[in-house]
């Protein structure tokens, strides 16, 4: 019995211990399935955004604006950029790839490095297109398409895998719901995306005209810098028609790609901020609940899903002068080529040196001792041509000086105020200087010059002076009287 007992005290002590032993090894895949659940609950690090678009439709400048860059800087090729993305209810943040293809054709082989077999599912398409060019954006939407499709078609991608890709875009447009529709009783709850890969149910048949061309890609095409559309208006004419022909065609576009819509300026900041919240709830499937904005005719935003053809014919009423079935270069006429006159500049060409002197080298000369002739447009200052004031021949000679040595005062013009009685001083002082001079300077000897000589010189010369103090009243006079006259 006592050897009974002993076993049985045995065993259940191993069962004590096989029971601590599980109880520690179901903590540890406790630990380890929360490890699991919460690395599959974080932003996956491998999702990306391709942008597609001509040079200058604002590729660049868009991306920078969703990143927070305010310099952007432009390149060639494929460019690649990220955009930081925070989930702030998780604590959690990731990259989120961006790659931008040139707008010439040419860098299209350059795709096979941002989009291939293994990524295609976690790509997202942007499509820029801008209204400074309205009349070609029907043509490069379809130019992008089209090269995206031939893309797709090189890779090697699994048939029924790419099926269900295009059955999962299929089922994302169809429960599509209005936000805040989602929340009234009896009406079906909008499922996430996450719940929509592993769905099994068969898709029910589409509208018309909808997703007729399948990429299964998400894509959103952008039409940028609508804040030219003022411009459109004012200088090519433009009428609301004209941009309401405009946007039915780029959504009939949309629905045949099963393609969101946006209007955005980064000038004026428009729907940019919206835009972000857009691709981080379609690649993440963070909450949206902005609705569809069509009011604004520069900043529309059509979520996928939305549209029909029964929306689109409402801006059919305000086509008077148009038809929605006209083709779309009939109607947005690219306007011609105006070739702004500029105004230049008469060029004004130096006259050389050696010729300037030589011309004034021989005025001079042909003046001989007489007043050098003068520029055209110019008159002569009456005091020059008093004949009270000419030098004559016997006067040079009994001076004594040569001719070359006594010109004329400065030219003065004598219609300004105060210059006839400065010019007056100024001969006073010359004829003063005269008669101070000493008989022995700059003169011939004294026996060659008789008394009776020196004495008519100087009697002339203070005739000269008596004659212009006496005259200065009167041609001061004279002065005021044509200045107030002129007045």
């Amino acid at each position: 019995m006592a050897l009974n007992g002993e076993r049985s005290a045995l065993s259940g002590l191993s069962d004590l211990r096989k029971e601590k032993a599980e109880e520690k090894e179901n903590l540890w895949k406790k630990i380890l399935g929360e490890v699991q659940s919460s690395e599959r609950n974080k932003l996956p690090s491998w999702k990306s955004v391709l942008v597609l678009g001509e040079n200058e439709s604002g590729k660049t400048t868009l991306i920078a604006k969703l990143q927070g860059n305010e310099d952007p800087k432009k390149g060639s090729g494929l460019e690649y950029a990220y955009i930081d993305v925070r989930d702030e209810y998780r604590d959690d943040h990731t990259r989120l790839s961006v790659w931008v293809l040139d707008g010439d054709p040419k860098h299209a082989e350059l795709l096979e490095f941002s989009v291939n077999a293994d990524n295609l599912e976690h790509t997202l398409v942007l499509l820029s297109v801008s209204m400074t060019t309205p009349w070609a954006i029907m043509d490069q939407l379809h130019t992008w398409a089209s090269t995206l499709q031939d893309h797709i078609d090189k890779l090697n991608l699994d048939p029924d895998k790419f099926k269900e890709q295009q059955d999962r875009m299929s089922r994302l447009w169809q429960d599509y719901v209005e936000p805040g529709d989602e929340l009234e009783a009896g009406s079906p709850m909008k499922r996430s995306s996450r719940n929509l890969e592993n769905d099994d149910e068969p898709v029910l048949p589409l509208p018309e005209n909808v997703l007729t061309r399948n990429l299964g890609l998400h894509v959103i095409v952008v039409v940028t810098k609508t804040d030219y559309m003022s411009t459109l208006e004012k200088d090519f004419d433009y009428k609301e028609e004209h941009f309401d022909f405009i946007q039915q065609s780029i959504r009939k576009f949309c629905l045949q790609y099963g393609a969101a819509l946006f209007y955005t300026s980064v000038k004026e900041d428009k729907n940019c901020d919206l835009l972000y919240k857009y691709l981080v709830h379609r690649i993440y499937n963070f909450p949206f609940r902005t609705p569809a904005l069509v009011v604004e005719k520069d900043a529309v935003f059509i979520p996928a899903g939305w549209d029909n053809d029964k929306k689109i014919s409402i801006l059919y009423e305000n086509m008077h002068t148009m038809s929605p079935d006209d083709y779309y270069t009939d109607v947005v006429v690219k306007p011609p080529v105006i070739r702004k006159a500029v105004a230049r500049e008469i060029e004004v060409q130096a006259e050389d040196e050696q010729a300037f002197l030589a011309r004034h080298l021989s005025q001079l000369q042909a003046g001989g001792t007489g007043a050098p002739n003068t520029p055209q447009g110019r008159q002569e200052s009456p005091l020059r041509q008093s004949p009270a004031v000419q030098k004559t021949s016997e006067r040079r000679v009994s001076t004594g000086v040569p001719p070359n040595q006594i010109g004329s005062p400065k030219k003065i013009e004598s219609t300004k105020p105060g210059v006839t009685q400065a010019s007056e001083g100024v001969l006073a002082n010359f004829f003063n200087s005269l008669l101070s001079k000493k008989t022995g300077t700059n003169a011939p000897s004294p026996g060659a010059i008789k008394t009776n000589d020196k004495a008519a010189m100087r009697s002339d010369a203070a005739a000269e002076l008596d004659r212009l103090t006496r005259s200065k009243k009167p041609t001061s006079n004279s002065t005021e009287t044509n200045n107030s006259s002129e007045c």
